[in-house]
């Protein structure tokens, strides 16, 4: 039997920042307004439909300061985040790398095709999430 760790509070940050941030790269693909609310709530629900360790670093502590200059600035944050928060599931609780990697994917896929469906440009951001969650920011 694998003995899981606590998660630190650094951990949990570094969780939030992955995921939260990974909506917030999809929702800057396609900017607006209405875009961003109906996002916001469909990424929301699928953060709301986890549970365990990754729903209690989801949903406590502080929200994670992202940049917000560019598109860029905020990748150069999140996609090693993304990475180094499967690093840190894998070594502390092996058994919830697959459950933060589906609700990180499924809140970015919720906020995409919530307003309008998926455009190509987003999908092409779910992939570079996707990658950084298999390891290869």
């Amino acid at each position: 039997m694998i003995m899981e760790q606590r998660l630190t509070a650094d951990d949990r940050l570094t969780l939030k920042t992955g995921a939260f941030g990974a909506v917030a790269l999809v929702s800057n693909v396609e900017p607006g307004v209405l875009a961003l609310i109906r996002e916001s709530f469909a990424a929301s629900a699928a953060m709301a439909d986890t549970s365990g360790v990754v729903k209690a670093a989801l949903t406590s502590g502080p929200l994670p300061e992202l940049p917000r200059e560019s598109e860029l600035e905020i990748e150069s944050v999140v996609l090693p985040a993304l990475a180094r928060a499967v690093a840190i599931l894998r070594e502390k609780s092996p058994r919830d790398v697959r459950t933060y990697r589906d609700v990180v994917l499924a809140a970015a896929d919720r906020a995409a095709g919530a307003h309008r469906g998926i455009t190509p440009r987003e999908a092409a951001m779910i992939e570079r999430i996707r990658g950084a969650l298999a390891g290869s920011a």
